[in-house]
């Protein structure tokens, strides 16, 4: 019999935040979450300069979240393992919700517990994102220094924002999107 430690027990062991469960996401989930994102963000989605990034470097499987309403999956996010300026962490995304089961708080919870896992690992500094920052900034995120970081494809540089238990260093990194460092 395999045991887990108290820490990846939690990692995979659903959560629930009032009507919303979280779990890992599954093989089995693959196929709805491409046809997700797909009904999500269009074809469009692959020139996204944070779509190249996950070209590049692989996405980790371990941080894959499906939130649940009533057991109907509505809603997906995923994380890649990143470095800038040779500093790890994780870029957050896509995040994904069906447009029937939006506005009832699943990308938010999402969110909230995807950068807690990743944070709680203390593998990586932070969790970036290149998103709308008055979805995001209630949840802790904040801006960069503009032009400081550099995506393989154009970004508005307003639009990354980065969470941290470092609050100064959001403005600190620069750099190129890299791979992350093994430690």
């Amino acid at each position: 019999m395999i045991e887990l430690s108290v820490a990846a027990a939690e990692a995979v062991a659903p959560v629930t935040f009032n009507h919303i469960t979280i779990r890992q996401s599954t093989p089995d989930d693959e196929t709805w979450v491409d046809l997700l994102q797909a009904l999500a963000f269009g074809p469009g989605r692959f020139a996204r300069a944070a779509f190249r990034v996950r070209e590049r470097f692989p996405v980790d499987a371990h941080l894959g979240l499906i939130a649940e309403i009533g057991g109907v999956r509505v809603s997906s996010v995923m994380m890649t393992p990143i470095s800038v300026g040779g500093i790890n962490g994780y870029l957050l995304g896509p995040l994904a919700t069906d447009p029937v089961y939006r506005n009832r708080g699943a990308g938010k919870a999402l969110v909230r517990e995807v950068t807690r896992r990743a944070l709680a690992r203390r593998e990586g500094r932070f969790v970036m994102l290149v998103g709308d920052p008055p979805y995001y900034m209630p949840l802790g995120f904040q801006p960069t220094s503009h032009g400081a970081i550099t995506f393989p494809g154009p970004v508005d540089p307003k639009r990354i924002l980065v969470h941290s238990p470092e609050p100064e260093l959001a403005m600190r990194l620069e750099g190129e999107i890299a791979a992350f460092r093994a430690q």
